[in-house]
C-alpha cells in the first residue's frame, strides 16, 4: 500500500515536473517534489500507526459510587456510576452488632448521617434507617444505608465492583452467604482491604475472586520509610493475592507497572480527579483507576 502512495506520488511529481523542465524551474520542482514526497510518507505512516495501535485500556471504578454528585456509598450513587460509564464501583464494608454487612466508609454514621452510631456496637434495625443523603443536598434527603444485595442487583452482566473490607476477619462469613446468594459471577466481585491478614484470609476463602491489597503512600510511623515495592510484591505473591490497589502517590512510571506485570499481578490505583494524572498512570499501563467521577474521567481520558 504504501509503495503504491509512492508511485502515485511520484507519477504526479514527474508530469508536474516534465511541465516545469520546460519552463527553466526543473531543478526547483524536482527538489520541492521530493520534500512533499517525504513529508506525504510520514504524515500517512503516522495515521495508519494511530489507526491500528488502540490507546491502552483502562476500567474506570467509581469511588463509593459516583461520589462526587451523589452521597457516597448509597444506592442512588451506584446505579448513577452505571450511568456515568463506570466499569465498576467501589463500597466499604462494617459489620454490625448483629452480624449485618453494613455499606459505610466511617466506623461511625456521624459524618454521613449527623447521627452517632458506631456499626460495631448497632444493630442493623439501629442503622437502616437513618437518613445518609441530606448532607450532600436535600435532592439526596431520605437515601438510606443500603444492602450489599441491593448494590450487587445493580452489577450489569458485563460490570464489576470492588468491595472493601474496613474491618477484620470476622466479616467473611457474613459476606461469603452474601456473595453466593447474588448470583453474580465470580469475576464481578472483587475484594480489597488495607488489612493484609485480612486479605490472605479472603483470598483462601474464596479463591475464584480476585483479591487485591490496598496500600497508601506514607512514611512508616517508625522506620521512616516509604513502602517499597518490591517488598509489596513479595508479600502479595506470598499471599496469592491477584494485584494492588495502591495510592496514585507511589511514583508509579511504566518501569514500575512491568514489574508489578512481571509478577503476575495486576495494579489498580486510587483516588484520582485530576485528569492529568490519570493520563499519565493510563499512559503506564495500571489496570484500573478509581475516582469519584467516572464520566468526566472517562471523557478526559479519551483522544
Amino acid at each position: 500500500m504504501a509503495e503504491e502512495r509512492s508511485r502515485a506520488l511520484s507519477g504526479i511529481g514527474a508530469d508536474i515536473c516534465s511541465t516545469a523542465r520546460k519552463a527553466g524551474f526543473y531543478r526547483q520542482c524536482h527538489r520541492t517534489m521530493n520534500a512533499a514526497k517525504n513529508w506525504l510518507a510520514r504524515t500517512l505512516a503516522g495515521a495508519l500507526l494511530t489507526a491500528t495501535v488502540p490507546l491502552a485500556a483502562v476500567e474506570i471504578v467509581a469511588h463509593r459510587g459516583a461520589s462526587h454528585d451523589a452521597p457516597e456509598n448509597t444506592l442512588a450513587a451506584m446505579k448513577l456510576a452505571w450511568t456515568q460509564r463506570a466499569d465498576g464501583i467501589e463500597t466499604d464494608l462494617h459489620l454490625s452488632r448483629d452480624g449485618h454487612l453494613v455499606v459505610l466508609h466511617d466506623a461511625d454514621t456521624l459524618r454521613v448521617s449527623g447521627v452517632s452510631n458506631r456499626v460495631a456496637q448497632s444493630t442493623w434495625a439501629e442503622l437502616k434507617d437513618l437518613d445518609v443523603g441530606s448532607w450532600k443536598g436535600p435532592a439526596w434527603t431520605g437515601e438510606k444505608i443500603p444492602t450489599l444485595d441491593a448494590i450487587l442487583a445493580t452489577i450489569p452482566d458485563d460490570k464489576f465492583i470492588l468491595l472493601e473490607i474496613k474491618v477484620r476477619v470476622e466479616i467473611l462469613p457474613a459476606l461469603e452467604k452474601v456473595l453466593r446468594a447474588s448470583g453474580k459471577r465470580p469475576v464481578q466481585l472483587r475484594i480489597i482491604t488495607f488489612h493484609y491478614e485480612t486479605a490472605r484470609a479472603a483470598k483462601e476463602r474464596f479463591p475464584a475472586h480476585e483479591v487485591y491489597w490496598l496500600v497508601s503512600y506514607k512514611q512508616d510511623a517508625t522506620t521512616g520509610r516509604f513502602p517499597e515495592l518490591e517488598e509489596l510484591i513479595a508479600r502479595a505473591e506470598a499471599a496469592r493475592l491477584d494485584g494492588l490497589d495502591l495510592d496514585y502517590k507511589f511514583p508509579i512510571d511504566g518501569a514500575f507497572v512491568k514489574k508489578v506485570h512481571a509478577a503476575g499481578l495486576k495494579l489498580h490505583v486510587w483516588t484520582v480527579d485530576d485528569p492529568q494524572t490519570a493520563r499519565t498512570l493510563r499512559d503506564a499501563g495500571v489496570d484500573g483507576i478509581t475516582t469519584n467521577r467516572p464520566e468526566f474521567l472517562r471523557r478526559m481520558l479519551q483522544p
